[in-house]
């Protein structure tokens, strides 16, 4: 069965706690509105040793920041758009977007959705 992601690279303080208790409740509800999975994970090696490109530099992290990689997997793409509308309008969501209370950056945040071509 084909399946879409949407993926996410952003940049927040090392301190990775503030960030972890909103993602977790951010799960909960992407979840509830129909997501297949939701998945979020801090950069642990991100050395840039080696000839490929470390996701600190495309993310514009400071010194004092590591990587958050993340991807919510739905069943297609009109299935993603309806979750994500579902998921806008929650009022939970709502209450977690303060951008003055934000651990990290919006601006910094990469994003894109895709369809999934190997799913082993």
């Amino acid at each position: 069965m084909p399946k879409y992601v949407d993926g996410y690279v952003l940049p927040i303080p090392k301190n990775v706690a503030a960030y972890q208790k909103i993602a977790k409740r951010a799960s909960k509800i992407w979840l509830e509105h129909g997501a297949l999975q939701y998945c979020e994970s801090v950069g642990e090696d991100l050395s840039g040793d080696t000839p490929m490109v470390s996701f600190l530099k495309p993310s514009k992290a400071k010194p004092d920041e590591t990587v958050i990689f993340a991807w919510v997997v739905f069943k297609s793409r009109a299935h993603r758009d309806k979750v994500n509308e579902k998921v806008m309008k929650d009022p939970r969501l709502a209450a977690m977007m303060d951008p003055k209370a934000m651990p990290f950056d919006f601006k910094k945040m990469i994003y894109g959705g895709f369809n999934v071509i190997v799913d082993g």
